[in-house]
């Protein structure tokens, strides 16, 4: 690895100053002084490269340039390298941690590249943009799964304030032996707006919604900011309580109890009369004042919403919308899960840094690529010269590569022995052999 990482520093190292060399003599000369060589180091996913590149001044702008930096579309100052920079926030989105994030790096690269505070700057300083319209829709039907998430902030006397987090997706498909979802994206909710009002917004960015084509189904909680969907959508939409939290509350208040069986029959069939049924058969008899209250809450709150128990495809059904396919939802509680791993246990955030941590993460779930350190082209006109930019590389590559051999001698300690000693003599006859 350590020989792979000098071999490509050398070669990259070399391929700038060619290309550079030939913008040097291709360049307007009447507007472009060269001024001097100015040294530059990049650090790379392969080590540090190391080179040095003409500095000019253009005489039309009134100012000092890089031709290479403007050619390539990089800023030489910074010297993180775009490939890199993602790396590490990849890492600090899957890690457990942002040091967790910098050991592996240092693992991958062979040294300490960047610490863990470098990798939580770049993540602040990622310019995610989280608008990514999905290129093709499959239906007029979308399903969301919306939850929330308490998460701790710096400060003294600071409370935990809870992000509202949404998933949707259009369906579900198979790949290979495995499942996956349809246009998957995630919704973060910013600021003290109604969070589907914004919500609707967003959709009709992302997904092009129309509300009026478009059936919503949403599966979520009992909390109020979710539950109020059904007055903002109305006819829209076909609200489902999640079903882990309506197990997880029932196996409190029943658990051991003579109608549990029956109970959990009835919701796994999705059967919201016999639930209820089995449930007011059960009241007064579970000898516990704090449970008796909260099973006659769940009661209550059943029966104020009907249809939340049963099952969304009846409802579609009778939309006229197919629902072969279609699969129970209670994908929320999973999403919570990984966003909770990395966001929670015993962490608090400045608000700054959480918005921009959770935007990188969403990006990295739902594939939304991003790229780092690259600069605008200010004067493409300049950039198309000719040989065009293709060519040039190409050329230079041929030039640089005509270097590899001397830089693998130098590099691996053995080519550099004498033509008498035995290692010379063996790798002679493996190149007369036709081997190498």
């Amino acid at each position: 690895m350590r020989t792979l990482q000098n071999v490509f520093a050398t070669l990259l190292a070399a391929l700038l100053e060619e290309i550079d060399q030939q913008l040097a003599e291709a360049r307007d000369k009447h507007r472009d002084q060269l001024k001097d060589k100015r040294p530059t180091t990049l650090q790379t996913l392969f080590g540090d490269v190391t080179f040095r590149r003409n500095y000019y001044y253009d005489r039309q702008a009134g100012a000092y340039t890089f031709l290479l930096d403007a050619e390539l579309g990089f800023d030489g100052a910074q010297s993180i390298r775009p490939c890199l920079e993602e790396t590490a926030i990849e890492l600090a989105v899957e890690c457990s941690s942002y040091r967790k994030a910098a050991r592996t790096l240092e693992a991958i690269v062979g040294y300490a590249v960047l610490s863990h505070e470098a990798i939580r700057q770049l993540v602040l300083a990622a310019p995610v943009s989280l608008h990514h319209p999905v290129s093709q829709r499959h239906g007029r039907v979308l399903l969301v799964e919306a939850d929330g998430l308490f998460i701790s902030r710096q400060g003294k006397g600071k409370r935990a304030k809870e992000q509202k987090i949404l998933a949707v997706h259009e369906g579900w498909r198979r790949n290979g032996s495995q499942l996956e979802l349809v246009n998957r994206r995630h919704y973060l909710h910013e600021g003290p707006g109604d969070v589907w009002e914004g919500f609707e917004a967003w959709l009709m960015k992302e997904y092009a919604y129309d509300p009026c084509r478009d059936l919503l189904v949403i599966n979520g909680d009992a909390a109020s900011w979710i539950t109020a969907c059904r007055e903002y959508f109305g006819k829209r939409a076909c609200f489902q309580l999640d079903r882990f939290h309506v197990a997880r509350e029932l196996r409190q208040c029943l658990s051991g109890h003579p109608r549990w069986r029956e109970v959990r029959k009835k919701l796994a069939k999705q059967d919201e009369e016999g639930l209820l049924v089995e449930l007011n058969s059960a009241v007064g008899t579970l000898g516990d004042e704090a449970k008796e209250e909260q099973l006659a809450e769940m009661i209550r709150r059943i029966e104020a919403m009907p249809g939340c128990i049963r099952d969304y495809r009846e409802w579609l059904s009778a939309q006229g919308v197919e629902t072969a396919g279609m699969r129970p939802m209670g994908h929320a509680e999973s999403v919570m899960s990984r966003f909770a791993y990395r966001v929670k246990s015993r962490r608090s955030w400045k608000d700054q840094g959480l918005w921009a941590f959770l935007k990188a993460m969403v990006a990295q779930i739902d594939g939304i690529g991003w790229r780092t350190g690259q600069l605008e082209e200010e004067e493409p006109q300049r950039a198309a010269s000719t040989p065009t930019k293709l060519e040039r590389i190409k050329q230079a590559k041929r030039k640089a590569g005509r270097l590899l051999a001397e830089v693998m001698r130098q590099n691996i300690p053995c080519l550099q022995r004498s033509s008498g000693t035995p290692i010379y003599q063996a790798l002679s006859a493996l190149r007369d052999g036709g081997w190498m």
